[in-house]
């Protein structure tokens, strides 16, 4: 006994009693000393500790060295084979427990390397918690990067939420903690306990959870992604091709909590019981498929604490929200959109992160993933923390956190928030209270690496896959490629449109001549970008009202007035986005506790308007004129865009101008086409955007036949059915500058398209 005595070391002892030790392992487990073995042992509390010695079928009794329940044993051996603790505690309870000690790190040096050096795409198959089989044992690999904490221990439902019993161990100069405890399960809930270098202790969520508690608890919860059986190889095997950029693409806008159909508490009206993933598959994918959508956004699934932030105050970033159900409900939640022929994009919003005691903030006592400087760290606006886009590891973090839910759940595509505010320095902020950069300028140098890095590796890894950014500025180069210092976005939000036609549609058509500019100014832009057109959840709620409220005038008006600007988004060059609802005329804004209003429809006037917008999407991917050129000059080309006194613009979209066939321009252009037999399609799109109708003659660049094939105004869409019948031909009069007009029907508030058949010669 004296001689286990001598050889025990008892300053580090201490700190693993004090749970101040960042390397238990170099005391903890079986260790070779000379000829002998010395098994050591940390069980607070306990009374007794054997070694079962497996092989051998002996025990092997541990002295208790010090009272706070710290064992040792020495036996004479070289080597040791399977072995367990045989613990007693005061109650006379005895548990047989597999060492967390005897097992080596389950990552290596090249794994931290690349992490550290921001490179390791795939770092949340090693960080966070994973069940696993190491030696023939059962258990879970718990590792965290907290550089600089005195000690972090990993607490769960396993070990009574103790700090003392798995302190887990340093990884080299790495920054990472990690431990593999034995018998840990699925299901169980787990954090991390950070002990600072202010002698502070508290607890965090796992960053890397994959599965996170309901809130407002806030455990994080052991996962296993691997067992899923996905059906969807022919999407993915097709994705590629069906969002080329000269597909058409209309995206269907959802908050998934809001839209099935929900009782609302009488007393407080706030939504009962939330739905399933599965529930909301259920309703959506018919609804998408009659609507003929092609894609789906989600606002964000990942794990947040309050629903009122919507999901863009993200703390759970690798765990979809278990409001619905688990990350399993989930995974079969996308299977299913794919199944189904619906391509799903994800909101993400890495430009700040809320400052929850038990998330990322302060994370190891330290502004670990944000800036120290408030200036830098801090948005002052939303009170939340700005992620340190320079420190690599945070880098990582997020590059890889996009990559997984490519590579783990599918998603067909990625929509960031707040690219505004990640690029500029000085975004929302007075002067004095933002640092410039290096070279005195505002741009946040730093995001902007980030952005092009992710976006890279996105194209490198998952090509054909959607990038978008929601970017308001006018930042050049957004969807610029990379190899020309552009960011490397696939499509962008054209919020300036967006907000220049909602200026617009506001006043009354009596007003609107005064402000014509603004209808015409995007097509000065149009091909600046490759653009997405959105009516976004942001306009429809916060007191700005629905697309409905939006519209002045009586009720008729209004609801004409609706159908109008639906129409004329599916004409504009840009892929569609519409948020839902808006789709059927929803006369109220939107908010998280109101669920969609199903019951809408059930009005002639709503279900004019739905079916309007399904055979808009329909009548939108039937005519390669409306998206094959969709960000290129040859697509578009003005009729009458100065009609101010009229409210009135006319224009014509086509598939490729240049006189080669449209499958040899394709080619040389490097697209794809879908005219496949070779023939160039015209639409002459007219909008009376005036509160009047019009009988006149408008003027066409082509002598021809013009045959209306969409009118706004129809009846069965709730107009008043003023429509053109009849094949218009072409006379000799002379109108908008042009040598032959065509006489027309121009019902007020309204968007009518005709079909161009050329005269020959």
């Amino acid at each position: 006994m004296n001689k286990l005595y001598k050889l025990m070391n008892w300053p580090e002892i201490e700190g693993i009693v004090y749970s101040d030790s960042d390397h238990p392992h170099h005391l903890l487990g079986p260790h070779k000393d000379g000829k002998n073995i010395i098994f050591q042992a940390f069980f607070p509390d306990a009374v007794s500790v054997n070694v079962l010695l497996r092989e051998e079928n002996r025990i092997l009794p541990m002295e208790q060295v010090d009272e706070a329940g710290y064992f040792a044993a020495m036996m004479s051996a070289k080597a040791v084979a399977g072995y367990q603790y045989e613990v007693t505690y005061p109650d006379g309870v005895k548990k047989i427990v597999e060492d967390a000690y005897g097992f080596a790190p389950q990552i290596n040096v090249t794994d931290t390397d690349k992490y550290n050096a921001g490179i390791h795409y795939t770092i949340y198959e090693k960080l966070g918690a994973h069940p696993m089989t190491v030696d023939g044992v059962q258990g879970c690999e718990f590792a965290v990067w907290a550089p600089n904490a005195q000690r972090v221990s990993v607490v769960g439902d396993f070990n009574h939420w103790d700090g003392r019993i798995h302190q887990m161990r340093r990884l080299w100069d790495s920054g990472i903690f990690e431990i593999f405890v034995p018998g840990v399960k699925l299901g169980d809930r787990y954090k991390f306990e950070l002990k600072v270098k202010s002698g502070l202790t508290y607890l965090k969520a796992d960053p890397f959870a994959l599965q996170q508690e309901l809130p407002p608890r806030t455990a994080s919860i052991v996962c296993d992604l691997d067992a899923f059986s996905w059906h969807d190889s022919d999407w993915l095997k097709n994705r590629k091709e069906n969002q080329d950029q000269n597909k058409p693409i209309s995206i269907y806008e959802v908050h998934l909590g809001s839209f099935v159909e929900c009782d609302l508490d009488d007393k407080t009206e706030s939504r009962g019981k939330l739905p399933t993933y599965e529930e909301i598959a259920d309703k959506l994918i018919p609804y998408v498929k009659e609507m003929g959508y092609t894609h789906i956004e989600l606002m964000p699934v990942m794990e947040h604490p309050l629903d009122v932030t919507l999901g863009y105050q993200t703390i759970g970033y690798y765990a979809p929200t278990s409001r619905y159900g688990s990350p399993e409900d989930f995974m079969n939640f996308m299977d299913q959109m794919h199944r189904a022929g619906i391509g799903v994009i994800l909101d993400w919003a890495p430009e700040h992160f809320p400052k929850d005691d038990y998330g990322l903030g302060k994370f190891d006592g330290t502004c670990l993933y944000e800036h120290l400087d408030p200036r830098k760290g801090e948005n002052p606006k939303d009170n939340t923390l700005i992620y340190n886009y320079g420190r690599n590891e945070v880098k990582n973090y997020l590059i890889s956190n996009a990559l997984f839910w490519v590579e783990k759940y599918h998603a067909d595509g990625i929509r960031i928030s707040g690219v505004s505010q990640m690029l500029y320095l000085d975004y929302d902020r007075n002067d004095g209270d933002w640092i410039p950069n290096m070279y005195g300028g505002n741009e946040n140098l730093e995001a902007i690496e980030f952005m092009k890095h992710l976006n890279s590796m996105m194209k490198k890894r998952n090509p054909g896959v959607f990038m978008i950014a929601q970017e308001n500025t006018g930042w050049p180069g957004v969807t610029g490629d990379l190899k020309e210092e552009g960011l490397g976005f696939d499509l962008k939000w054209n919020t300036g449109w967006m907000q220049d036609y909602i200026d617009y549609i506001k006043y009354d058509p009596y007003f609107r001549s005064y402000h014509h500019d603004e209808l015409t100014l995007s097509m000065i832009y149009a091909y600046s970008e490759h653009f997405i057109l959105p009516f976004p959840h942001d306009e429809v709620m916060y007191g700005k009202g629905s697309l409905l409220q939006k519209m002045p005038g009586e009720r008729s008006e209004k609801l004409a007035g609706l159908r109008m600007s639906l129409a004329y988004l599916f004409m504009h060059p840009g892929k569609k986005h519409l948020f839902m609802g808006q789709d059927m005329g929803d006369p109220q804004e939107w908010w998280e506790g109101r669920c969609m209003d199903w019951q809408l429809p059930e009005l002639p006037e709503h279900a004019g308007i739905k079916k309007m917008v399904a055979d808009l999407n329909h009548f939108y991917k039937e005519h390669p004129a409306l998206y094959q050129a969709d960000d290129r000059p040859e697509g578009f080309c003005w009729v009458d865009s100065i009609d101010a006194e009229g409210c009135k613009l006319t224009f014509i979209r086509s598939t490729f101008q240049d006189k080669e066939p449209a499958k040899k321009q394709a080619k040389k252009q490097d697209i794809k086409t879908d005219n496949k037999d070779n023939k160039k399609e015209e639409l002459l799109v007219v909008c009376n955007f005036s509160g009047v109708d019009h009988d006149e003659i408008i003027g066409v660049p082509y002598a021809g036949k013009y045959k209306e094939i969409f009118n706004s105004d129809h009846t069965m869409y709730g107009g008043q059915g003023m429509l053109n019948l009849r094949v218009r031909k072409t006379m000799a009069k002379k109108a908008d500058g042009y040598a032959q007009g065509i006489k027309i029907k121009m019902p007020a508030r309204s968007v009518s398209v005709f079909r161009i058949d050329k005269e020959q010669g």
